[in-house]
């Protein structure tokens, strides 16, 4: 018996209509949806960007890529934002979705880097967020070169970068460093448990990303890792949130990560913290990076905006 549940916003449910989304992941799908990748070109195209592509090695000496974009008229002292691509973590590359950053590189002069994490199954358990703490540890390190003020790092991702970005947060927090500014989490994959009323509602459609492929990926994650899961795999284990930067959280009222993302940031008041939440009525997972014309999506970008500004004005 299938739950009631919130309806798609209308003019997002037109729009998606003409996508072919009804599949389920396993590893021959897999297989095949990553080789359709967008290459940093297309997102650059028109943009007075620099680039440069780099190594940052890993705690076991694998090379992870990583790619550097500044504004070709460079501000001293730049705030950085640290992207986290999404993709369920079994799929994607450092450039999915480098729009979003590259706004910010456009409105504040921000120096934009992003990582190639290794992805499940190849890797599991906490790998991919070691990687992604290694990316932070080589920011900090390296900050009079790439030209940002070591003291506004902002973190971001969506969906499985925005849970990599929880955890590697919480790794930064429980290792003394590097500080991070903000954490900017959208539609954020936080909870391997799949047990929340929306991860019940949204099983397998809208099928951008259902109940079904989050629990491939999770096990593809999670495959021959023994003992508890630790919580910067799963961020929404964490009982004590405490001492996190100023967060922001947004999702859909129409996707499976509703409701832990909902609670993540309930989890950070409760603790003292400071977090905006912004569920957007009628979003499915991932609406505002599919069809960002669309004017919730427009809504929902223009308020992460805004709110980046308002913290990066305060740390000024």
């Amino acid at each position: 018996m299938s739950l009631p549940r919130p309806a798609l916003d209308p003019e997002l449910r037109d729009k998606l209509a003409a996508f072919p989304l009804g599949v389920d992941l396993d590893p021959e799908i897999l297989a095949q949806m990553r080789q359709y990748l967008v290459p940093a070109e297309t997102y650059l195209e028109g943009r007075p960007v620099d680039r440069k592509d780099l190594q940052v090695p890993s705690t076991d000496g694998a090379a992870l890529p990583v790619s550097v974009f500044r504004p070709v008229a460079p501000v001293a002292n730049a705030p950085c934002i640290y992207w986290l691509h999404g993709g369920g973590m079994v799929m994607g590359d450092r450039f999915a979705n480098l729009d979003i950053p590259l706004e910010w590189l456009a409105q504040h002069g921000a120096v934009v880097v992003t990582i190639d994490y290794r992805l499940a199954p190849e890797v599991g358990g906490t790998t991919l967020v070691e990687d992604c703490y290694q990316g932070l540890l080589w920011i900090a390190a390296h900050a009079g070169e790439l030209g940002i003020d070591p003291g506004r790092i902002i973190i971001a991702g969506a969906s499985a970068g925005g849970g990599l970005a929880a955890g590697t947060t919480l790794l930064a927090r429980d290792r003394n460093g590097p500080a991070i500014a903000a954490q900017i989490l959208i539609c954020p994959m936080l909870d391997h448990r799949n047990a929340t009323v929306s991860s019940q509602q949204y099983a397998r459609d809208p099928g951008v990303w259902t109940r079904e492929k989050n629990i491939f990926a999770w096990q593809s994650v999670l495959a021959g890792h023994v003992g508890a899961v630790p919580s910067s795999v799963s961020p929404a284990l964490e009982r004590n949130l405490a001492g996190l930067p100023t967060t922001y959280i947004d999702a859909g009222s129409a996707e499976l990560f509703r409701d832990e993302d909902v609670a993540y940031a309930s989890g950070i008041w409760a603790a003292g913290g400071q977090a905006e939440l912004h569920v957007w009525a009628g979003g499915f997972h991932g609406f505002d990076a599919m069809l960002p014309q669309a004017d919730v999506s427009t809504a929902a970008r223009s308020a992460r905006s805004a709110w980046l500004s308002r913290v990066l004005n305060a740390i000024a």
